[in-house]
């Protein structure tokens, strides 16, 4: 195949709506504008939201609430789907990226507990929900925070090592 050989599909390139080119045309006159009218005008442009006069839309709606610059971000996971990855592997950002389960930006990763885990992994994310650790050390698996790198003990009765944390710091007073 050739460049002159090249050609647009069938179909594939519209001709240009040619206005003001006389009464046969069909678009002679007044050019499709239609007769007299702010939108008749030569530099015509109103801009959107623009009713006329009339209070806009926008301003005769309440407004409720803000978002916060501050807040949290967090992207949620749940459990179920991290069932796509392999026994024993440990799963973390890249992993959850390469999967598609998280987009890539700047926010944090929490692992929600909605469904069950079938496999033991290791799961690397910056939080947890009880039921998402729960379900992941049921199924002989490791939740770690990435900060730490280290495991979070096993919770008891909801409370993660509290206990643990607690003792360290009255034995180095």
């Amino acid at each position: 195949m050739r460049l002159d050989q090249v050609r647009n599909n069938p179909g594939g390139r519209k001709k240009t709506k040619r206005i003001g080119r006389g009464p046969g045309s069909g678009h002679g006159k007044t050019s499709c504008r239609g007769h007299k009218g702010q939108k008749a005008r030569s530099g015509a442009s109103i801009r959107p939201g623009f009713e006329g006069g009339q209070m806009p839309l926008i301003r005769r709606l309440p407004k409720r609430g803000f978002r916060s610059q501050k807040r949290n971000r967090m992207e949620p996971v749940n459990v179920e789907s991290l069932n796509v990855f392999d026994e024993g592997s440990t799963v973390d950002r890249a992993a959850l990226k390469a999967r598609g389960l998280i987009k890539e930006r700047d926010a944090g990763i929490k692992i929600l507990g909605d469904g069950a885990l079938t496999k033991r992994l290791t799961v690397v994310a910056d939080a947890f929900s009880s039921s998402a650790r729960k379900k992941i050390e049921e199924a002989k698996g490791r939740v770690v925070k990435p900060s730490s790198d280290r495991a979070i003990e096993p919770s008891r009765n909801g409370e993660a090592a509290k206990g643990e944390a607690a003792k360290g710091v009255k034995g180095e007073a």
